[in-house]
This record gives structure tokens, C-alpha cells and sequence, in this order.
């Protein structure tokens, strides 16, 4: 009897794949997109809520950087949570039965003895309860996709795909094909110069059109929204992912808007801020007091410039490439071997500046380039003070900015004028 009613309740499902490594359960997925929405990057948000890198790059990828459901929805207790499974798993090691367990829950016995059934582990011969494979099943047999609006209507879906993808023709009608565009990797927009030729609409073009042309036919309608999530998350089945390179941003997968107003000025503490700059600095009755830039010419090449502010005397830094370095071949995540590192720059930096004597060497503002994110030890090494611009300020800095101007880099010659 029992085994004819464990057929009967795995009759109605399909079958179920291997479940492999245990799922991770929601909140950690939930903290996981709450540190993205927060501006955090893939790597940064799996640190944060403890999953290895590789997992929480695949839940971004695969969710084309959207969260896949909603942040703030909470647990109704209508259906058995992960909690109460291991609740489970455990009294059933201590030998309790269906209706022990069920008082111990506030469950009905009856939702005990269907869990117990549908959801016990079967792989290796085993029959034993476990939590972790029980709410594998349970998700999986939850869910309910639905068919994308795309797939659904041949007719929505061509015409969408003939504006999204822009074909270039002659007037013959012949497709101009253009470069071939690069592999898509889901992670980098490419290069400008590597976009696909296309005279494409943006989605929202595309939403607001349809109207237009099909007044009357409500089965054509889709928002701008709908369009994207085909476009970056997988699954849908609707549009390739390689129509995004036909998009005006190019951008593989959606970034928070929280990344964006991230500072990357991790290197400008508030005591090398400008304002703290002395003040006999600001009216140039002192000498000592310098300011400096990077400037990068062709094929990565550059040099750092030095200007005193009150005598206008210029200091160029020259900054040799490293060991090792190839032009347009460089090791992805390699070293920094331009030339103008923050290490390299540091100690070219501190040379040029240890020639003058301590009293010409009383601060040097800079801009909020990474390139001098070692000042600190740089400081020590030399006793110059360094304070750093505020953001989009370059005419703090107006001494240097317009010598910068004045100097044409030649870098094959390797010699400034």
C-alpha cells in the first residue's frame, strides 16, 4: 500500500534531473542581490554573503544581471520552509513519527506524510529524508514558467527582430554582414570599433511604435522592459543574447545604477583631501608647492609632469614601460607593465623629486588618478606632503593643466617639446 501510494505521488511529476551540489537557499540568493543593488560587484557580493566567486558571477550571468525575483517577498508559511525541513530531517533521525512531528511543527499530519513521500532522497538506493534534496524537489516542482510573450507570437517576434538587429542593405536588398562581431562572453561590452554594423532601434523605439502600426491589434503589444529581459536573461528563449552587441550601450548584461555612483577613490583619504592643503599653498607666495599629472600618449606611452606654482619651473617624470610589456597584448588581469603603475610611478616619482632640496618639496596636488594611489609611502620616502583634487575640478590644478597643454609628447622619438 505504501509503495502504491509513493508511485501515485511521483506520477504527477516529471522527471526530476540530478540535483548535484545542494542549492543554495533563497536568503543567501536574496543577500547576494541586495549587496548588488547595493553597487557591488559579483565578486564583492559572494564575499559578502559567503558563496565562492564562480557561483555568484553564475547567478548574475545567468540572470543577466536582473534579480530573478523579488528582493522584499516573504516566507507565507503556507507551504514548508527550508527550516522546518531540517526540523524534519532531524526528528526523523530520532525515530518520531508523522504525528510527533506534525504537533511539533503546528503542521497537519497530513503535510508531514506527503513530504515524507514525495521528497525523500532516492539517489544511491538511499530512502533517507534530507532536508537539502527535499527543498531541491520542492522548487523544482513549484515552479511555473511562463512562456515568453515573444515565443508565444511568430509575428510580434519578427517584427521585433528585424528592428533590434538593424540589417544594413544596399538598395538591391542585399545584407551588408559588416565586421563579425566578437564572441559573446556575457561579461564586456566589446569595443566601439568591434560593434556590429546595424541600423537598429532601441526597445523603447520599438514599444512605442508597434502601437502605430498595429492600432488595432492589441496581440502586438510589448513593453521595453519585456524586450530587454529577453535580450539579457537566459532562458527566456526568445532572442539570442548576441542581439545586445545591437543595443546603443552594447552592455552584455544591466548594471545597477548603485554601481555607478560608486567612488573609486578608495586611495584619497580625508587628510590628503585639497582643503587640507596649507593655505600657504593657495596664494603662491611660497615656493615648494607643486602640482602634477599623467599624461598618456600613444601606443600606452607616458610621463608624469611636475609644475611648481609659484615659479612655473616643470619636472618630467619618465616613466619606462616594464619588463615583459606588449603592446595590445596584454595578459588579461596581468600586471601593470605600462609604465605608470602605482609602484613604478611612486619610485619614478620619488626619484625626480629627491633632487630638490626640502625646502622645494613642501606638497604636491594631484589629480584623482589611481596611478599615485601609493602616495602614502611615497610620502614618507620624500617628506612631500601629496593632497588630491575634488572630482571634476581640474581648475584646482590650473598650473599644470595648462602646461600639459603646452607639451607635445613625441613617443617614438622618445622626447618631449
Amino acid at each position: 500500500m505504501v509503495r502504491r501510494q509513493q508511485a501515485a505521488d511521483r506520477a504527477v511529476r516529471l522527471k526530476l534531473r540530478s540535483p548535484g551540489h545542494p542549492k543554495f537557499q533563497r536568503p543567501v540568493e536574496v543577500a547576494f542581490w541586495v549587496e548588488i543593488a547595493k553597487g557591488l560587484l559579483p565578486i564583492e557580493a559572494s564575499a559578502v554573503v559567503g558563496v565562492s566567486p564562480p557561483v555568484g558571477q553564475r547567478w548574475f550571468h545567468n540572470a543577466g544581471g536582473i534579480p530573478p525575483f523579488d528582493l522584499k517577498f516573504q516566507h507565507s508559511g503556507r507551504y514548508l520552509s527550508f527550516t522546518e525541513r531540517e526540523d524534519i530531517a532531524l526528528f526523523r533521525v530520532q525515530g518520531k513519527g508523522v504525528r510527533e512531528i506534525a504537533r511539533a511543527l503546528s503542521r497537519d499530519p497530513g503535510t508531514i506524510s506527503r513530504e515524507l513521500r514525495r521528497n525523500v532522497a532516492v539517489r544511491s538506493g538511499s530512502s533517507g529524508y534530507r532536508a537539502s534534496v527535499a527543498q531541491w524537489k520542492a522548487d523544482m516542482a513549484a515552479r511555473r514558467p511562463k512562456v515568453a510573450k515573444l515565443v508565444a507570437n511568430p509575428h510580434l517576434h519578427a517584427y521585433v527582430l528585424e528592428r533590434l538587429s538593424g540589417q544594413i542593405r544596399r538598395p538591391g536588398g542585399t545584407v551588408i554582414a559588416g565586421p563579425q562581431p566578437p564572441r559573446f562572453t556575457g561579461n564586456n561590452k566589446p569595443h566601439r570599433k568591434n560593434r556590429a554594423w546595424s541600423l537598429a532601434w532601441s526597445p523603447e523605439q520599438i514599444a512605442n511604435r508597434i502601437t502605430l502600426d498595429f492600432p488595432e491589434d492589441e496581440s502586438m503589444r510589448i513593453s521595453h522592459e519585456a524586450i530587454y529581459q529577453s535580450l539579457y536573461i537566459e532562458g527566456r528563449g526568445a532572442l539570442k543574447r548576441e542581439l545586445v552587441w545591437c543595443l546603443r550601450t552594447g552592455r552584455a548584461l544591466r548594471a545597477p545604477r548603485e554601481r555607478s555612483r560608486r567612488q573609486t577613490w578608495a586611495h584619497v583619504t580625508p587628510g590628503t583631501l585639497i582643503s587640507e592643503r596649507p593655505a600657504e599653498a593657495w596664494d603662491r607666495g611660497v615656493a615648494g608647492h607643486w602640482e602634477g599629472d599623467l599624461v598618456i600618449g600613444l601606443e600606452r606611452s607616458a610621463i608624469g609632469t611636475v609644475v611648481e606654482r609659484t615659479t612655473r619651473f616643470t619636472l618630467l617624470v619618465h616613466l619606462p614601460r616594464e619588463e615583459g610589456y606588449r603592446h595590445k597584448e596584454t595578459p588579461r588581469n596581468g600586471p601593470a607593465l605600462g609604465g605608470y603603475g602605482a609602484i613604478p610611478m611612486k619610485n619614478a616619482l620619488a626619484r625626480a623629486m629627491s633632487t630638490l632640496p626640502k625646502e622645494l618639496a613642501r606638497s604636491l596636488t594631484w589629480d584623482r588618478g589611481k596611478e599615485l594611489s601609493a602616495h602614502t609611502p611615497f610620502a614618507l620616502e620624500t617628506g612631500t606632503k601629496v593632497f588630491f583634487a575634488d572630482p571634476h575640478s581640474p581648475w584646482q590644478r590650473g598650473t599644470n593643466e595648462n602646461t600639459n597643454g603646452l607639451l607635445e609628447w613625441t613617443p617614438k622619438v622618445g622626447r618631449c617639446t
